[in-house]
């Protein structure tokens, strides 16, 4: 996403494209039932912690690790093979997320560093920094065009800028364009996917959107599968008004599909049934 001869305020022109206002109005009341629920009046951190670890087990799975959810839940070792450390960055990130909030307004590119810090939990020296030239990337379900590292360095600066500028778009938009950017631009060499739903979930909660993390889209994401998702990346990074409105409107069936599994979450709870 180039801003080059953009407006002052590039995001609130995207909230005008064809279908975003209704999915942003799908996604608003999507979240409303959650936060209308009776259960959440009463079991808010429950539901919390549980979408965290439903949100993880998305994001994993969408980076070559599908464990069941049950599986995820009752695991406490990440380390032993490469699917059980996908799953323990997953987990790992969704945690360090709900810390960022202050920092991300002010300083995105710091907190995308630190992301990627604990997504990796090595000390390699190219952990924590946007890839340099020569760099190969891990990540395997994305097949895009990689960005050279000075292209890299001038997108991610714009994006920075962006976040820092603010914008008078809604939080989906914001969200969905982070999350796109990032995948397009792949700017660390490893956990690139799963840094970028990190990130979408830090602009949703940062936002006032979803302020208690309750809608995880990642469980959205996963359940809309892959093809879908690279469909969808493709119209983002085509940068045409109809690929940006279906890429916004993926992450927005995403976000509702989130709110919908939390909803049966304290339907179960409401029945003590979980």
């Amino acid at each position: 996403m180039s801003t080059t001869g953009a407006s002052a305020d590039p995001l609130a022109a995207l909230g005008s494209l064809p279908g975003v206002a209704e999915s942003v109005e799908s996604v608003r009341k999507a979240v409303d039932r959650v936060y209308g629920h009776r259960v959440m009046r009463r079991r808010s951190n429950a539901i919390t912690s549980e979408a965290a670890l439903r949100g993880s087990r998305g994001s994993a799975a969408f980076s070559g690790a599908d464990w069941a959810l049950e599986e995820v839940r009752r695991r406490s070792d990440f380390g032993v093979d490469d699917d059980a450390r996908v799953v323990g960055a997953a987990l790992r990130l969704t945690a360090e997320a709900g810390q960022l909030l202050s920092i991300w307004r002010q300083s995105p590119l710091r907190v995308l560093a630190r992301l990627h810090l604990v997504a990796a939990a090595t000390d390699d020296d190219e952990v924590g920094r946007p890839r340099q030239a020569g760099e190969a990337v891990d990540e395997p379900l994305i097949e895009l065009p990689l960005p050279d590292a000075p292209e890299l360095a001038g997108r991610l600066e714009g994006l920075s800028q962006l976040i820092i500028a603010g914008s008078s778009a809604p939080a989906l938009v914001t969200a969905a364009v982070v999350h796109g950017e990032l995948l397009a631009l792949r700017p660390f060499v490893s956990h690139n996917g799963l840094i970028a739903r990190a990130a979408e979930r830090i602009v949703l909660i940062g936002s006032g959107l979803d302020p208690k993390s309750v809608c995880p889209a990642e469980v959205g994401h996963a359940e809309q599968g892959r093809a879908a998702y690279l469909a969808a990346l493709e119209g983002y990074v085509s940068g045409t008004p109809d690929g940006m409105a279906a890429w916004i409107a993926h992450c927005g069936r995403a976000v509702e599909l989130g709110a919908r599994e939390s909803t049966a979450v304290c339907e179960a709870l409401q029945r003590g049934a979980a």
